[in-house]
Parts: structure tokens; sequence; C-alpha cells
């Protein structure tokens, strides 16, 4: 890793580092400090000690200027900058960072928005994914990652009608070791501290949610092992019936019998929505990175017409529906001429190549101009952050029965009303849908 706004803290032997930022006033102010000790057990927390408990007589604490002077002192004062430039370009409350030292595990909680969670009465006030990073991923792109990502997840929460701000939590370490509960302890212990509650992303497997909960916290969902299990079905369920609004605003019919449709990615959301499409014989264009899940695909429907493209050239081909459902960031200004789409609508999160709203419009406005109907993925891909919510609130007693009314209602009826408004208004479909949900974020 080359710049990090860990290089401080690793080298002054510092745990944590806050950056603050007020979109009202365009202040920032940054804060760091030493509060515990490198020999710590943190397969004790909760046991022995607790989030807010003192964990070393030897704490340093220092304040904005001292910081300022202390990224200076390693040439990172611009870097500094750059990462508060990102909080200002997207309206950001902030970033919590914890360093665990012995196994180098880089804690980044990126967080949006509180507005909408600070009284809800619970322990968590903002809401969103876990993620891991390699080492080999450049910190300020995952930093990007993080704050874009925390951004979707406050319009999503207004979008699913929960009371949480929105979050994400990125972590710079090695694939996690779920028998180790010096690693999973530390975890629990920094997202107990953020008041976030959250479930597994990319690079963790479902089961970290079992783990924590079981030895640590309960601020994590989605687990296997959970009243609701991984959130990828309910997820995908609530991704199709958008499509079917989708097409039948754009194609005349919600029908997708025959319909050319576009898949990128198998994964835990990816899959169960190829299914969906398949029921109703949509015909399917799939691309994944793992060839044992298209060969998975292929053998549950061996009868079905399902093509089989390369990663690089799912953007290309021609189709009805694109329906992304892996990484985010793939929709940009250079692909968005070339693509033959009528309908872009999946569940990848943060599917335009953007770090503010207005970068988000441009984007957007293109694809319009282009002919292609877009809706931003947090107005419709909620089904997950609900069952999240539905477990986090009603633990064992958490039922999707509880929530699949809900699904249904904000997936079909406000997808279908977003459409129409936005063409009332003449606007995108995006800008549309973030209009409605500023004015609850930003008041």
């Amino acid at each position: 890793m080359k710049r990090s706004i860990f290089t401080p803290l690793i080298d002054e032997g510092l745990t944590t580092l806050k950056i603050r930022y007020d979109w009202k006033t365009d202040k920032s102010w940054v804060f760091a400090a030493k509060e515990w000790n490198d020999d710590i057990e943190w397969s004790r927390y909760n046991k022995d000690f607790y989030s807010e408990s003192i964990l070393t007589n030897d704490a340093v604490y220092l304040n904005d200027p001292q910081v300022r002077n202390l990224f200076r002192k390693y040439e990172l004062l611009e870097y500094l900058e750059d990462v508060i430039g990102l909080l200002r370009k997207g309206k950001h409350f902030g970033m919590d960072c914890f360093y665990y030292r012995e196994k180098d595990i880089r804690f980044m909680s990126n967080m949006h928005s509180v507005i909408y969670g600070i009284n809800n009465r619970s322990q968590a006030i903002r809401s969103g994914g876990i993620r891991r990073h390699d080492y080999k991923d450049e910190e300020f792109e995952v930093i990007i990652d993080g704050l874009n990502l925390a951004r979707a997840m406050s319009f999503k929460n207004v979008a699913a009608e929960i009371p949480y701000g929105g979050c994400k939590t990125t972590v710079h370490s090695g694939p996690v070791d779920l028998e180790d509960m010096e690693e999973i302890g530390f975890l629990s212990y920094a997202l107990d501290r953020t008041r976030s509650f959250t479930g597994p992303d990319m690079g963790y497997p479902p089961e970290l949610a079992d783990v924590m909960k079981k030895n640590f916290t309960l601020n994590i969902t989605g687990g296997p092992k959970g009243p609701l299990g991984p959130t990828g079905t309910p997820t995908a369920y609530g991704v199709y019936l958008a499509v079917k609004q989708a097409a039948k605003f754009k194609l005349g019919s919600d029908s997708l019998k025959d319909r050319k449709i576009a898949v990128q990615g198998l994964g835990a959301v990816g899959m169960p929505l190829v299914e969906h499409f398949l029921v109703e014989d949509a015909k399917l264009i799939v691309c994944d990175a793992d060839d044992k899940r298209i060969a998975a695909l292929k053998n549950k429907f061996p009868d079905k017409d399902i093509e089989v493209v390369d990663i690089d050239n799912i953007y290309y081909v021609e189709a009805d529906i694109f329906s992304p459902a892996a990484v985010g960031g793939i929709i940009t200004e250079e692909r968005i001429p070339k693509m033959k789409f009528s309908i872009i609508l999946g569940a990848a999160n943060n599917q335009l190549k953007a770090s503010s709203q207005e970068e988000e419009y441009k984007l957007a406005r293109l694809l319009d101009k282009h002919g292609i109907l877009f809706q931003c993925a947090w107005w419709h891909n909620i089904a997950g952050v609900l069952a999240g919510w539905e477990e986090y609130v009603n633990q064992d007693k958490a039922d999707i029965k509880h929530i699949l009314p809900k699904i249904e209602r904000i997936c079909t009826k406000n997808t279908w009303n977003n459409l129409n408004k936005a063409k009332e208004l003449s606007i995108t479909p995006t800008e549309c849908a973030y209009q409605t949900a500023e004015k609850i974020i930003y008041r």
C-alpha cells in the first residue's frame, strides 16, 4: 500500500483516527488517539471490557492542528485533504478509522448521514454493509468506494422507510479467519464503536454474521443461521419486481417472456435473480468471473435459453434489459454510447461511475439521451436492508412475512410512481428519486 491515512497511526503508535465534515459550514475536523494497548485480548470483548471501556493507562489524544501537523510530518497532508475533499463532494458526515496493529487490520467506517436515525431509540443509528479489501487494493479507491456506498445507503434507507442513516464499513485485511476470535472480536468492537448495524458484503462470507452474533455483538445480520438467512434472496425478489415495472413502463408489458435480459454476476443476488427471470421464460445472457457459477446455473436449467459471454463484453450485447448484480461503477461515460439496452435496472450498488449526485445526474441524462431507461439502484434495491432491519429489530422472532408486503409495495408501486413522475417533470428517474429522498436526508 502506498499513501495511507493509517501511516501516522502505525508509526506513532496510535489506534484511532476520526475525520468529520459539516457540509452546511464547509468545515472539517480531524482527531487521532491511542485508545488501547497492543496486547489487548480482543477475544474478551463484551466479556471483560466493552466498547466504552478505558483500555490503556497510556492514552494519547490529538486535536485538529496536532493531527494535521502529524500528517504534514509524513508528507500526507495533501492526501488527507484529498480524503476530506471526497467528504465534501458527497456531503458526508465523516469517517471513523481503527487500527489493529498485530494483524495489520485497517477498519474504516464511512458515514454519510445520521439525521434519519439519531432519534430511532436503537443503539445503532446508521446501517450499511461491511466489505473486505485485499492489501493490493489502493486505499484511496477503497475510500471512494466506501463513501459512495455509504451515500447510497442513506438514500436506500429512506427508500426502504427504515429509520437509519447511511454508512459502509470497508476493511483492509487478509481473508478473515472465522476461528480467530481475536480478529472477530476486534471487528465487533470497531463496529459497535461506530453505532452501526451491518451485514457481510463482498470479501466476507455470510457466516461472519453468525460468528459475530454468537460471540460478540448483535449489530450484524444476514448469516446463514439467522432467522432470515442471507439477504441476497429477498434482494433479488425486490429487484425482479422492479424490473417488471420498468418493462411495463418502457416496453408496454410487465411480462418478461421471451425478453432478452443480460445479467452481470451470479452471486448471492444474481443467481436467485436469474431464476426469477427464467421462471418467466426470459432469454438470458449472463457472465460471472467464477466458471463454477455458470456451470451450476446451466446444470439447474438445462432446457432454458442461456447464453454466456465474457465479463468484459456483457456491456455491449444486444438485449432488452441489462440487470447488473455484481460490482458498482460499471456505467461510464465511455460505455454508454456503445450500450444497446432499452432498460438498465439491477441490484448492483452504485452502478454509475460517480462520486456525487451531480455526477450521477450527468450520466443518468446521458443514458436518457441514448434512449436507455435507468433508475438508481438504491430506489428499488431495498429488500436486503429491510431483511437486515427485520432481523436487527426482532432477532430470533424475525420473519420474512413481516416485510414481504412492504418489499412488494415499495419495489412495485414506488418504482412505477417514480418512473411516471420523472416523465411528468421531464427529468430522469434518478433525479426524481433523489429529489424525493434528499428532502428527508438534508432537510
